[in-house]
């Protein structure tokens, strides 16, 4: 695998080193396969993360955001228990998967089912950055009276 060195980047640009570093941040980690994961558009600002959990019971697993980071992390129980395995092709290892979140994307559910953790994500716009429609008056303009004029 080929890895791509950002380091002219940090030399030629101001202010982009926030770009650069979660660039940098998305090749790193994409060495790292494991758990597996969709990222679905179910609507115009709603997008849902799907990750392969099997075998992670709700108690091993926890999400958080902080500063539009959205970690997911899961950590197995030290299984005490002797076993003899012909063959082990299942993942029973820790994890730690962190997702880049755009400003005002908030998590609004997560859920557990059949093995996938399920988080949904919603783009939530204030009030003061969503667009406005502004009327148009149509008509003369009013007329203004200069302080110390009588009007006519």
């Amino acid at each position: 695998m080929r890895t791509i060195d950002f380091a002219p980047l940090y030399r030629s640009v101001v202010g982009f080193d926030r770009l650069a570093s979660l660039l940098d941040a998305a090749t790193t980690e994409a060495a790292s396969g494991y758990p597996p994961y969709n990222i679905e558009r179910t609507d115009e600002d709603a997008y849902r993360i799907e990750i392969a959990v099997a075998g992670f019971r709700p108690e091993e697993l926890s999400i958080d955001v902080k500063e539009n980071l959205l970690t997911v992390q899961g950590r197995k129980a030290a299984n005490d228990e002797v076993r003899r395995y012909l063959h082990r092709g299942l993942a029973e290892r820790s994890f730690e998967r962190r997702f880049q979140l755009a400003d005002y994307v908030v998590v609004t559910e997560a859920r557990l089912a059949d093995g996938l953790l399920s988080i949904s994500l919603k783009r939530e716009l204030p009030e003061a950055l969503k667009p406005r429609r502004i009327e148009i008056n149509a008509g003369a303009p009013e007329a203004t009276l200069i302080e110390g004029e009588k009007a006519a």
